[in-house]
């Protein structure tokens, strides 16, 4: 019996044992259906097995106290040689509760699985077999075939997801030992481990069921919360609208009596210029010989007319004024409370909605989505509420004040009438046809106001229409210099282009023609290369300019060998035929060889 190596059975026995550790893992990790922790046994013994497989064939090294063999050098040599593996190396040096290499060897191994590039960074050390031999011996499971068959199953672990707790676990004083009975299977472990993985999908569903519950209950009092707050807010606008509503009441009362009051001021005034009408008639007969200071009193009776008429007037403008203020006070009225019943219906489908989410916790996370567009709207309705009702208190606040200059300009005019009144009554008749004529020119001046600010306002219109089409242009502009610009550009590139095909063409053409000559100079030269065996022809790349004219080669001027001297030539100097001594038939010479042969040739003539 011949008896094997036992470093040859020991590689063997724990590639059998990786096989079996990570094809465990990867089967019952799919059966499990979770993510694994560090408390899973077939995890523990993977690890296990992965520190055996790397701690096999490690060369002992010493130091000042002991002897040193760990698997920590090899795996840092990996930062060196794929330098994603900086971070986990860092982050295994940053951990605060390892003090040995074999505990940072492990977490690692944990962080490197995590990472789903465990058989990547393995399959770099191996790679590098020169660099491994400092650390392992020539037999070592690393540095033979074993090792890399074991990289290729790791390739397999990408499936499992795992979340593993460095931190917290005391990876130096592990043993690591390989419990067989976990893959020695019988057929009751079999129909346990099912049953297991049976009570832990029922206790996964369980458990989600719950959290689906919690957050059911949290938005539910979320909803409600809202709504309280919304009914809250409803009620505070209801009284908001009462106080406007007596506000208004109240502003209307005091219109009332400012009516009633210019009234009585106008019936005054009309007794008082009836009273004025008959001194006047009296006062006109007496006083026909003065008309001089007459003339005097009627010059100041006109401005004192025309001053009152301005003050009149300013007193109906703002009365009108205050009557088109108050219209629309009582337009926003109306839109507030159309908007406070939209909100109340709207708040009763939400009671109704909230009274089906307590009795369907499944369907209540669809129908929040719907209630949360609804809250939002709703929100942003009492935000414009709330402006509405700013506005309104402002317009209130800028009405009592107009009323309190007009009730001071009142004052002032009655004042200033009962003054001027007095002065007056001579010349009423007079005045009172101008007033007539001056409100007819204030109507007139009105209607061209309104035709005014007609026009003002299609000019307006006119002038946005302008401008943006302004900006139109401009755009439309910019996009026609960038697309000139890169017109130009095109037109250069194409002129090169152009000039690039006529030289190509010519150089085709002439590599027709020559190609068609060749065919029928293909024996010419076969023979002239049997006679010429003897000369040394120049290669063509060591050819670059013509012997001759000293032009350089390219794709128009082609190169060809002279058949006498066998130097270089461009085709305009090489384009004389004769025959050769060789060669019977005519051969391409060069301008040269050309002329030396015709001076033979006529010397050897008699």
């Amino acid at each position: 019996m011949a008896t094997k190596d036992p470093t040859a059975v020991e590689r063997a026995n724990l590639l059998n044992m990786a096989k079996l550790s990570i094809k465990g893992l990867i089967e019952s990790a799919l059966s499990f259906g979770r993510t694994l922790d560090s408390d899973y046994p077939p995890l523990q013994q993977f690890f296990v097995v992965m520190e055996h497989c790397l701690k096999h064939g490690l060369k002992v090294r010493k130091s000042f106290l002991s002897y040193n063999k760990t698997i920590w050098g090899p795996l840092e040599l990996v930062e060196k040689l794929y330098p994603e593996a900086e971070e986990i190396g860092a982050s295994v040096r940053d951990l605060p509760g390892l003090k040995t290499p074999l505990g940072r060897a492990r977490a690692w191994l944990r962080l490197a699985l995590m990472q789903k590039k465990m058989a990547d960074y393995l399959r770099c050390l191996i790679i590098q077999r020169d660099l491994l031999s400092e650390f392992y011996e020539y037999h070592a499971l690393m540095m033979e075939e074993e090792g890399a068959v074991i990289v290729g199953l790791l390739v397999g672990l990408n499936v499992i997801d795992a979340n593993l707790c460095v931190k917290g676990e005391d990876l130096d004083s592990q043993v690591g030992v390989i419990d067989f009975s976990m893959y020695l299977k019988n057929e009751e472990d079999i129909g346990n481990k099912e049953r297991n993985v049976q009570i832990a999908a029922i206790l996964d569903q369980k458990n989600y069921v719950e959290e689906l519950n919690r957050q059911l209950n949290s938005t539910v009092s979320s909803l409600h919360s809202r709504v309280d707050s919304l009914e809250k807010s409803n009620t505070k606008l209801i009284e908001e609208l009462a106080i406007a509503k007596n506000n208004i009441i109240k502003l209307q009362e005091e219109n009332h009596q400012l009516r009633s009051e210019n009234k009585l001021i106008l019936m005054k005034t009309q007794q008082h210029l009836e009273v004025t009408k008959v001194d006047v008639e009296t006062e006109l007969q007496t006083y026909k010989h003065s008309r001089q200071g007459l003339d005097e009193m009627y010059n100041e009776a006109r401005r004192q007319l025309r001053d009152e008429s301005q003050l009149r007037q300013d007193v109906e403008n703002e009365l009108a004024v205050q009557v088109s203020m108050k219209h629309e006070i009582e337009l926003a009225m109306k839109l507030l409370e159309k908007d406070i019943h939209e909100k109340q219906d709207t708040l009763i489908g939400l009671r109704q909605q909230l009274e089906e989410v307590k009795a369907i916790n499944i369907e209540m996370y669809q129908k929040l989505q719907g209630s949360e567009a609804d809250l939002k709207e709703k929100n942003e309705i009492i935000a414009r509420l709330e402006e509405k009702t700013n506005k309104i208190t402002a317009a209130m606040r800028q009405l009592e004040q107009r009323l309190q200059q007009a009730e001071k300009a009142q004052m002032d005019t009655e004042d200033e009438d009962k003054k001027y009144l007095q002065e007056c009554q001579s010349k009423f008749d007079g005045l009172q046809k101008q007033i007539s004529q001056k409100e007819k020119q204030l109507v007139q001046l009105e209607t061209d106001l309104k035709i005014e600010k007609e026009w003002r306002q299609t000019l307006q219109e006119d002038l946005q229409k302008e401008k943006d089409t302004l900006s139109h242009l401009r755009n439309e502009t910019q996009q026609i210099t960038s697309l000139k610009k890169e017109f130009l550009h095109l037109q250069d590139e194409n002129h090169q282009l152009k000039k690039i095909y006529h030289e190509q063409e010519q150089a085709l053409q002439e590599l027709g023609n020559k190609l068609s000559e060749s065919k029928l100079k293909i024996e010419d030269i076969k023979e002239a290369n049997k006679a010429l065996q003897g000369l040394v022809w120049l290669k063509d790349k060591e050819a670059t300019h013509c012997k001759l004219c000293e032009k350089e080669f390219s794709l128009s001027k082609r190169k060809h060998h002279c058949r006498n001297c066998g130097e270089i030539f461009c085709n305009a100097c090489s384009d004389n035929e004769l025959p050769l001594p060789s060669s019977p038939k005519p051969v391409r010479v060069c301008d040269s060889c050309h002329a030396l042969l015709i001076q033979r040739c006529s010397s050897n003539l008699p």
